[in-house]
């Protein structure tokens, strides 16, 4: 085999398909990236057996062929190159030389024949969405998944797509994040959870432009990512997601409207008090007009009001301020509106359609004067 290709085409596709070689594996072969140009195209493919990536670089193939590199050492050794036309050349023991201006490289090899490659997927069933809206519904759901893998469930976010609307969900056991919408055409009802490493890699892959598309394909065992020259195949988790729609409620003893850049710059500077680890609640006591928002740690205290447009009842209620910022983050509106019940009973920060609901389970206090 021999290519030539530029350093930064090169460079961009080993940083796209590494995300997908295992960090751990008993199986060496994983350990590479397969570069394949038996087709008459330079594909590069990494494979994990539960998330594969592969994707199709610009350049010249002098000589077809196909060869699995380290996948460690071949982007250490792209990556520090010169920047201009790299030659890969090969011979029929793996050995492998990576040239580029005065700088070579001689490297060996495994057969391409033994690597995993991609499933072969049906591609039938599938749904058509902006790379835009992929990226940020998922920048607005990720946060809220377990990395606990006592629930593999958990692990994942729900993709549900109903006609023409898709519902995405997180959960962890102490929040939920759902995230509603419109998608350009309808489409048969679907349900699949997808893993959440997966989804997380997609997103630091999608340009997130809004006029370039993602066309996702289903199947009973897996989901396909297609957009731009790259392919991602992934398992999908099995088993019942949980029945998230029994656990929203749209009664309320208080509601608060409230500025959200206010409420969130506010609880950022009380978290200033907080070591990492350190679960102090923030305490907030809503009454007419005024939300006060209390936290006291060993580092000191801290107490700020901020305006509201109050209905409904007087309420103290005690929150990790992590999960009210994680959520108030990826919020766009300028104005909220907060649904509370009781003290124990969880917060649901929603806009009225229901594009984005946000639950938040409290946290027990005792207050300090």
């Amino acid at each position: 085999m021999k290519l030539i290709c530029s350093k930064n085409a090169l460079l961009t596709g080993l940083q796209v398909v590494s995300k997908a070689v295992p960090s751990k594996t008993t199986m060496t072969i994983l350990e590479c990236i397969l570069i394949d140009s038996t087709s008459g195209e330079i594909r590069l493919t990494a494979n994990d057996m539960e998330l594969g990536i592969e994707t199709v670089i610009e350049g010249n193939i002098v000589e077809r062929g196909i060869i699995a590199l380290d996948a460690k050492i071949f982007l250490e050794i792209v990556r520090k190159l010169p920047d201009n036309d790299i030659t890969i050349t090969t011979n029929d023991d793996f050995r492998t030389s990576i040239t580029c201006e005065k700088a070579k490289f001689n490297i060996v090899g495994k057969s391409g024949d033994d690597f995993s490659y991609l499933p072969d997927i049906e591609r039938n069933d599938s749904i058509l969405l902006s790379q835009f809206t992929l990226k940020e519904v998922i920048r607005q759901t990720i946060f809220s998944i377990s990395d606990n893998d006592n629930n593999k469930l958990m692990s994942g976010e729900l993709f549900e797509i109903n006609e023409d609307t898709m519902r995405v969900a997180s959960l962890d056991g102490h929040r939920i994040s759902i995230r509603r919408i419109l998608l350009k055409n309808s489409y048969p009802y679907r349900k699949v959870v997808v893993p959440g490493k997966t989804l997380n890699e997609i997103s630091k892959i999608l340009s997130g432009d809004v006029d370039k598309d993602v066309t996702i394909f289903f199947t009973a065992r897996h989901i396909v990512f297609e957009f731009d020259q790259t392919t991602v195949v992934s398992r999908l988790i099995e088993g019942e997601y949980f029945k998230i729609d029994q656990m929203l409620s749209s009664d309320y003893e208080t509601r608060v409207t409230i500025n959200k850049k206010e409420l969130l710059d506010c609880i950022d500077r009380a978290t200033l008090l907080v070591k990492e680890g350190d679960k102090k609640p923030i305490i907030i006591n809503i009454t007419d007009g005024t939300m006060e928002l209390k936290i006291n740690s060993a580092m000191g205290s801290m107490d700020e009001e901020i305006d509201i447009d109050k209905v409904g009842k007087d309420l103290m209620i005690g929150f990790n301020p992590k999960f009210l910022i994680d959520a108030l983050r990826v919020i766009e509106e300028e104005r909220i509106c907060i649904y509370l019940v009781n003290p124990k009973a969880p917060c649901f920060i929603r806009d009225e359609e229901n594009n984005y609901i946000y639950l938040i389970l409290p946290v027990n206090f005792t207050t300090v004067s």
